[in-house]
């Protein structure tokens, strides 16, 4: 597994646990608002870590640390991330995924295996727009089967959208709503669109409603209404 970060600390990437997060270098789609490129694109990649020096920081942090995040990237398109996995619940920790759900045999495979105690799937929009957003693949077989594998896992999870306004509007969350059965298990992630993105045309200014948005799909979410006025 190629690793191309570590946060050594974190309160906010495992729910209700201090954790590291391990970012892997590599992605199988191609967001344009991508906040890591330095992850996903093989020209700006830095140089990888050693990663026996990262299990020798998690050894020293056993009993402080409870959680480890394997994100990206995408973690799944490493052939060895089940042997890591194995590896990080040796040293005891509690193991979250981040995963974008287009390798349903990985996810299975990792359940079967249980090296999981947490995944978190972002779902980034109707079926019907991920090709234009991941670089023309058709992925719709790939992201239904693994909602369903994450929703019958029977370990904790989590769906997230990141709402990009000029990318997703209010009625795309009705599909994503039908899609996800209007699990709530589901949060909206805000949008920066500043800083070191994939795609520079993804760099603009949110709108003055961005915020109020947010607040009415996810009130929305709750109430299972779509019909936006």
């Amino acid at each position: 597994m190629t690793i191309g970060g570590l946060l050594k600390f974190s309160l906010i990437d495992y729910p209700g646990k201090i954790a590291a997060v391990i970012f892997t270098q590599g992605c199988n789609f191609r967001c344009g608002y991508c906040h890591n490129p330095r992850l996903v694109d093989p020209r700006r990649f830095e140089p990888s870590l050693s990663g026996e020096e990262v299990l020798q920081f998690l050894r020293r942090r056993q009993g402080r640390l409870q959680g480890v995040v394997v994100s990206g990237g995408e973690p799944t398109i490493h052939h060895d991330l089940p042997d890591w996995l194995r590896r990080l619940r040796d040293l005891g920790y509690a193991v979250k995924l981040d995963t974008n759900g287009g390798r349903p045999d990985v996810v299975r495979r990792l359940l079967n295996e249980q090296l999981l105690d947490f995944i978190a799937m972002d779902v980034k929009a109707p079926l019907g727009k991920y090709r234009l957003l991941t670089g023309g693949r058709d992925c719709s077989a790939q992201i239904q089967e693994s909602i369903h594998l994450i929703q019958t896992s029977g370990i904790d999870y989590q769906f997230r959208t990141t709402f990009v306004p000029w990318w997703l509007d209010k009625q795309d969350f009705r599909e994503i709503w039908r899609l996800l059965k209007g699990d709530p298990h589901y949060c909206l992630q805000p949008f920066v669109g500043e800083g070191d993105l994939l795609d520079t045309r993804w760099q603009r200014a949110l709108p003055a409603d961005y915020a109020n948005d947010l607040r009415v799909i996810e009130e929305r979410w709750i109430s299972g209404d779509f019909d936006f006025d």
